[in-house]
């Protein structure tokens, strides 16, 4: 196949999601390129073109070199990929489901509209709301701002409004669209994740239900599948993910993040319209990886199938600990003693508490993939 006849995609964003999607590419047989915002980006291997992804001017250059533009991340302005749709250029997930990505707000009304099971919500816009709201939910809520906010960033838990004092203030309140997001907080089991993917033709795929383990808002462990998975709960889950994606418009993968309730319902947390950490299991552990069925689906080809490829699968991020240990110097004794666990790193400068990278491990037993992927973290993160 020549350069001139292979399809071309184009994500925006230098990230390590993108550069994930590099080797599924070139497996495919696609010309990647990626609009990174450094020269350093995890993406570099395939990074044609360095810019600023909020400038109209850039991304228009680069939606020239490609076939499809997608995302590592959910934050180019609207009005810049509406813009480019003005102007014929494809664009997947379109903007019209990016929306709901990208504002908390929009997203919980269009829900609420589908029909979908949310924890209690309302918009708020001063103290007097907000203190409303807490005192009708038992004393205690959880406050997001609409915008901008990943990795739990921009989530508080509060008991009164005077805890979010800075958040209420007019300057703030302008810049989250002029209000803030507070929820009801959910008594749950655990957190859990359907992760599935949908092409502009409509076909529709989703991986086994995953549990999700969060330290300080970011995700430390995912369990595929979610233990004690119940086939009842699995095709709820199904549903709701195959409701939203069609519900919204939503092209590529779709996370839907939720809470298992003590009753077994399913509460639609959040959503990632992109492939998410729920899924990096999907590498080993899948017979089609995320990476590669957000290729598929974003240029309307056939989705591959989503079976694991062994009963368990475990995925431990690999968060900085220091300004130093990239982790590489412990590749060998890990590499040792450990050597049906895969380790994935990004390419990223040392910073604790960033995402340097994972761990997985397959496997027909799951007491001995956890011994295995834990050990192995513990080895690159203390030697």
């Amino acid at each position: 196949m020549s350069n001139k006849s292979k399809l071309r995609v184009g994500v925006i964003g230098g990230g390590q999601l993108a550069r994930m999607m590099i080797v599924p590419a070139i497996n495919l047989g696609l010309d990647i390129k990626v609009l990174a915002e450094t020269e350093d980006s995890s993406a570099a291997l395939a990074a044609t073109m360095v810019g600023d992804y909020t400038k109209f001017d850039v991304v228009q250059e680069f939606a020239k070199t490609v076939d499809v533009i997608t995302f590592d991340h959910e934050h180019v302005p609207l009005e810049i990929l509406q813009k480019l749709e003005a102007k014929g250029v494809n664009v997947q997930p379109p903007s019209k489901a990016l929306a709901f990505a990208q504002n908390k707000l929009h997203m919980r009304r269009q829900l609420s509209a589908l029909n979908l099971p949310m924890p209690e919500w309302a918009a708020v816009t001063d103290a007097e709301e907000l203190d409303q709201f807490i005192a009708d939910h038992g004393g205690v809520a959880i406050l997001k701002t609409p915008i901008g906010g990943y990795d739990g960033k921009g989530v508080r838990v509060v008991r009164s409004a005077d805890e979010a004092s800075d958040w209420l203030t007019p300057e703030a309140l302008a810049g989250f669209g002029g209000e803030l997001l507070v929820e009801e907080k959910v008594e749950f089991v655990r957190e859990v994740a359907q992760l599935s993917a949908r092409n502009p033709s409509g076909e529709f795929k989703a991986w086994p239900l995953v549990q999700t383990t969060q330290s300080n808002g970011v995700c430390a462990e995912v369990l595929a599948p979610a233990p004690g998975t119940t086939p009842a709960l699995l095709e709820l889950s199904v549903a709701i993910a195959a409701h939203v994606a069609e519900g919204l418009g939503v092209t590529g993968v779709l996370a839907v993040e939720m809470f298992q309730t003590t009753d077994a319902r399913l509460l639609i947390n959040e959503l990632a319209m992109r492939p998410h950490n729920s899924g990096h299991f999907s590498i080993e552990g899948s017979v089609t990886s995320q990476f590669e069925q957000h290729l598929r689906a974003v240029l309307d080809l056939p989705l591959g199938e989503t079976e694991m490829t062994a009963p368990y699968a475990i995925m431990v991020n690999l968060l900085g600990v220091d300004s130093k240990n990239t982790f590489v110097g412990q590749y060998r004794k890990a590499m040792a003693l450990h050597p049906t666990v895969k380790i994935h790193t990004y390419g990223k400068s040392a910073r604790s508490g960033r995402k340097m990278g994972h761990v997985t491990a397959v496997g027909q037993i799951e007491s001995a993939i956890a011994s295995e992927v834990w050990q192995t973290v513990g080895i690159l993160l203390n030697g």
